[in-house]
């Protein structure tokens, strides 16, 4: 139906049921692929890799997602939001993922670096915190080994 052959992995409907949220078809293909990525992926991403998906149905699926503590969303300064999984101690109520995220300006990928916090900041008196995001800007491991050295 969508190109995809692979059988769509067996935890999709036990990780779409612990977060409360319905298995559909669009659901367990957009999570499968999500599971199966090293790096967050763009709506703009999942749409290429799903074609010819309807994109509303793509983006409804995602903030259905993040709203129920399955994925947040990465700003990376590129214009386009990016997604990743959350760690499951996420829920439709709060989310964990203080951690910091990297963009590669060579290959243009978005990582997670959950093992990576962000520090605990300590805002001035009356200031209220609303949400952190800390963006590392560089080339990423696999892109630094596939450079070509200049001699």
């Amino acid at each position: 139906m969508f190109g995809i052959t692979e059988k769509i992995n067996s935890n999709t409907t036990q990780m779409l049921a612990i977060k409360n949220i319905n298995p559909t078809t669009m659901r367990m293909l957009v999570l499968d692929l999500l599971l199966k990525q090293k790096h967050a992926l763009s709506l703009t991403d999942l749409e290429k890799m799903l074609y010819p998906s309807d994109r509303t149905t793509i983006y409804r699926t995602l903030k259905t997602f993040e709203k129920n503590g399955l994925i947040h969303l990465i700003d990376d300064g590129t214009g386009a939001p990016k997604y990743a999984l959350c760690p499951e101690e996420c829920d439709g109520h709060k989310h964990y993922d203080l951690h910091v995220h990297f963009y590669c300006s060579t290959c243009r990928e978005t990582f997670c670096l959950p093992n990576i916090k962000i520090p605990e900041i300590s805002l001035p008196v009356g200031f209220i915190s609303s949400g952190m995001k800390l963006v590392v800007k560089g080339v990423c491991d696999s892109c630094k080994t596939n450079a070509i050295p200049l001699h």
